[in-house]
C-alpha cells in the first residue's frame, strides 16, 4: 500500500522561507553593526575613522553589488581619503557632534534596513504584485496643529482627525512585509502626538522615522526620548529670517524655531529644515546668510519645496515666477556642489527630478496617508480611491489611481517638468477621472479641474525655461528607475 504523503500545514513552506530570510537579514545587519561600531570607536581619531569608513564602503559594495555604479563606490573612497573635501568635513562634523546611539541607529536603520535590505525586498514585491511599492510612506498622525500658516495645504484640516496608534502600527507592520523601512510624519503638527510617535519608534526599532514639524513643541523631555530611541529625526519648517518666516507662520515663531534647533543640536540629535519657497521669500531662503544660519544652529540638511496651490482657499499668487524657479534651480546646485557652496545637504523637491526619475508619487517611491486614512499618491494630491481603514496596504497600493500613476510614469521626459499637476495638469485630471478617484479634502471638496486650472498658465510659462535648462544640462537616468516595464 502506497504511503500517503503527509500534507504540510498551511503556510508552512512560506513560513520557512520567511524564517530563513529573517536569519540572513539578522546576520547581514550584524556585520553592518560591527562596521558602525568600528567607525564610532574612532570618532576622535581621523586616521582610524578613515579606515573604518572605507570598510563600510567595502561592506556596502559586497551587499548591494551592482545596485550602484562602480564609479560611485570609487568616488566615496576618494572622498573619505581626502580630509580637505567639503563632504568629508561635513561627515567629520556629524561624527563629532551627534550622539553615538543616534549615529549608529541611523546608519543601521536608514543605511542598511531601508536603503540596502529594504530596497531589495521592495523591488521583489513590485515584481511579485505588479504594482508600485514605495520606498517610504508619509502619513499624518493628526490634523491638529498649533499654527495656521498662510498657503499651507494642511491649515484647512482643523483639529478633528487622527490616525490611532494601532492604525499607525498596522501600516508600519504591513509596510515592513513589503520592504518599507522608512516612515515620515506630517500633518497637522505631528508632535501633538509625541508619545505615540516615540512608542512607534520603540516598537519598530529597525525602522527609520522622520517627522516634519513647526518646531514649537520641541522640549528637553522630547530630546531625551529621541536620543534614547535613536531612530527619529526631524525637519523643522523655516521660511527665512524673522520677518519673512513670521509673515507666513505668525509672530514669535522664528525665535521658537531657533531655540528648538539649538536644543536639538546641544543634545546631539539629527535634524534639518523644511523650506517652502514662494514668490515672497525666495531671496531670503536662498541667501548665504540663511544657509549660514542653518549650519550655525546645527542643521544637517534642508528640503526645499515649491509652494503648491492646493485647496479651494489656496494662494496661487505665492507661486514662484519662472525666473525665480530658474534661479533656485542653479542656486541649490551651487550650494550643495562637491566643491564650494555650503556644508549642508540641500535638495529641491521640484527641481531635482532628474536625480530620481521625475515624479516619485503614486507609490513609485512614496505615497501619503492622510489623517482619515485615505491613501493618496502625493501629499499635495488630495484624491484617492482607497482607505487604509477598509483595505490592506497592498490593496491600497493597487487602487486604480495608483495604477494609473504607474502606467504614466515618467509623466514627462523632461525631468524638470515631473509633476502631473504643476507642470502637466492635463494628466492629473485624466487619471482622476478615469480611475474614479474622489477628492479627499476634508474642508471643502476641490474638483480636480479647479486644482489643475490654477496650474495651466504656470505650466505654459515654465515649459520654455525647463526645456532650455534640460537641453543645456542633459542628464542620463542611471540605475533602477522604478518605472513599469513597457
Amino acid at each position: 500500500m502506497r504511503k500517503k504523503r503527509r500534507k504540510k500545514g498551511p503556510g508552512t513552506s512560506g513560513e520557512k522561507v520567511k524564517k530563513m530570510a529573517g536569519l540572513k537579514f539578522q546576520a547581514q545587519r550584524a556585520a553592518f553593526s560591527v562596521a558602525a561600531d568600528a567607525v564610532l570607536k574612532y570618532v576622535n581619531k581621523n586616521d582610524d575613522r578613515t579606515k573604518a569608513l572605507l570598510k563600510v564602503v567595502d561592506l556596502t559594495e559586497s551587499f548591494a553589488k551592482d545596485r550602484f555604479k562602480p564609479e560611485s563606490y570609487e568616488a566615496a573612497r576618494k572622498m573619505i581619503q581626502d580630509p580637505e573635501n567639503k563632504w568629508m568635513q561635513y561627515l567629520n562634523r556629524l561624527f563629532d557632534e551627534v550622539s553615538p546611539n543616534v549615529l549608529k541607529t541611523t546608519a543601521l536603520n536608514l543605511g542598511f534596513d531601508a536603503m540596502l535590505y529594504g530596497t531589495k525586498v521592495m523591488h521583489e514585491a513590485r515584481e511579485k504584485y505588479q504594482c508600485n511599492v514605495p520606498w517610504l510612506i508619509l502619513m499624518d498622525p493628526t490634523s491638529a496643529c498649533n499654527l495656521h500658516c498662510t498657503g499651507c495645504w494642511a491649515a484647512e484640516y482643523g483639529n478633528k482627525l487622527n490616525l490611532t496608534f494601532d492604525e499607525l502600527d498596522s501600516i508600519v507592520t504591513q509596510g515592513k512585509e513589503l520592504g518599507i523601512y522608512f516612515y515620515m510624519f506630517t500633518g497637522g503638527e505631528p508632535l501633538v502626538r509625541k508619545a505615540d510617535l516615540i512608542k512607534l519608534c520603540e516598537k519598530h526599532n529597525e525602522c527609520a522615522f522622520h517627522s516634519y514639524t513647526n518646531g514649537t513643541l520641541v522640549d528637553q523631555k522630547f530630546c531625551d526620548d529621541m536620543k534614547r530611541v535613536g531612530n527619529l529625526s526631524l525637519s523643522i519648517s523655516l521660511e527665512g529670517f524673522e520677518d519673512t518666516n513670521d509673515f507666513r507662520r505668525g509672530n514669535g515663531v522664528f525665535d521658537k524655531v531657533i531655540a528648538a534647533m539649538d536644543l536639538l543640536h546641544e543634545n546631539g540629535l539629527i535634524f534639518g529644515n523644511s523650506v517652502c519657497y514662494t514668490s515672497k521669500n525666495m531671496d531670503a531662503v536662498t541667501s548665504d546668510e540663511f544657509f549660514d544660519l542653518l549650519i550655525e544652529h546645527g542643521s544637517r540638511f534642508a528640503w526645499y519645496f515649491h509652494l503648491m496651490p492646493v485647496g479651494m482657499k489656496a494662494s496661487p499668487e505665492l507661486m514662484p515666477t519662472k525666473e525665480q524657479r530658474e534661479y533656485i534651480y542653479h542656486r541649490i546646485r551651487e550650494v550643495r556642489g562637491f566643491e564650494g557652496g555650503k556644508e549642508i545637504f540641500v535638495m529641491d523637491f521640484q527641481n531635482d527630478g532628474e536625480y530620481v526619475g521625475g515624479c516619485i508619487a503614486g507609490g513609485r517611491n512614496y505615497c501619503h496617508i492622510n489623517p482619515k486614512g485615505d491613501v493618496e499618491p502625493c501629499v499635495f494630491i488630495h484624491y484617492s480611491g482607497a482607505n487604509i481603514r477598509e483595505k490592506s496596504l497592498l490593496e491600497c497600493l493597487k487602487q486604480p489611481l495608483f495604477m494609473a500613476y504607474r502606467d504614466g510614469q515618467p509623466f514627462n521626459e523632461n525631468m524638470l517638468r515631473p509633476c502631473p499637476m504643476l507642470e502637466n495638469p492635463e494628466l492629473l485630471q485624466k487619471m482622476v477621472h478615469e480611475s474614479g478617484a474622489h477628492s479627499t479634502d476634508v474642508e471643502e471638496v476641490e474638483p480636480v479641474e479647479h486644482l489643475c486650472g490654477k496650474c495651466v498658465e504656470y505650466a505654459k510659462e515654465w515649459q520654455g525655461t525647463a526645456d532650455k535648462l534640460w537641453a543645456a544640462h542633459p542628464h542620463e537616468q542611471k540605475g533602477y528607475t522604478n518605472y513599469k516595464k513597457k
